[in-house]
């Protein structure tokens, strides 16, 4: 039953989004622009918090279970049921801590990775009920951005990777790990005003790579 409610309380603020995104004055996670090089964005980003999960299935299938699975931790399936209201794309609540956007989305070994970002000001999380969700502490790293707009569907984020891997190779930087996408409005939004990204760990062209860390 607490589930059903759960779920039905998601999807009734979700449903309150519009076609159009949601995207004002939502909370991203802080970075530092290094510079923009062959059309892509250089940014480093600090440490920063996200409730994450895996599923094993397809990658349409695992951003929609996943997302699932992290709606229902933040509509309060963790302990002490605190309500942590989404920024994009939901409503907010009056008792709340604001996650922030955007959705990522990597491959694992067995499925795919999917993150709902926490804002900065939240130390202490509460712990999810769920086992299959946990909150993990991103580590810094510095990424190589490319931003496209359109659909998300699996063949259109491979083209976008494939054109970001393109334009770094003539760059000073170099890939360090594997490419993740983010993704910053609902799924409804119209796909020509979607802002969407895909992005890969790099690090400077003639240094010696650092131990991967997982996507973010």
């Amino acid at each position: 039953m607490r589930n059903r409610l759960l779920a039905g309380a998601s999807a009734l603020l979700l449903g309150a989004c519009s076609v159009v995104g949601v995207r004002s004055g939502t909370e991203e996670p802080a970075f530092e622009l290094l510079e923009q090089a062959n059309g892509l964005d250089i940014r480093r980003y600090a440490p920063r918090l996200a409730a994450e999960t895996e599923i094993a299935a397809d990658e349409t299938a695992s951003r929609e279970q996943g997302f699932r699975l992290l709606a229902g931790y933040i509509f309060g399936g963790n302990r002490g049921s605190a309500r942590i209201a989404m920024t994009a794309p939901v409503a907010q609540q009056p008792v709340r801590i604001a996650m922030t956007a955007p959705v990522a989305q990597s491959a694992t070994v067995n499925g795919h990775r999917i993150r709902f970002f926490l804002p900065a000001a939240l130390r202490d999380p509460p712990v999810p009920n769920d086992p299959q969700v946990r909150v993990v502490e991103v580590p810094a790293e510095t990424y190589a951005v490319l931003r496209f707009t359109g659909s998300t569907s699996p063949q259109s984020v491979a083209d976008a990777q494939a054109r970001l891997r393109a334009a770094l190779g003539d760059t000073g930087w170099q890939a360090a790990g594997d490419a993740t996408a983010w993704f910053y409005d609902p799924p409804w939004t119209i796909p020509a005003l979607r802002r969407n990204e895909v992005a890969v760990p790099v690090t400077r062209r003639g240094t010696i790579n650092p131990a991967p860390t997982p996507p973010a």
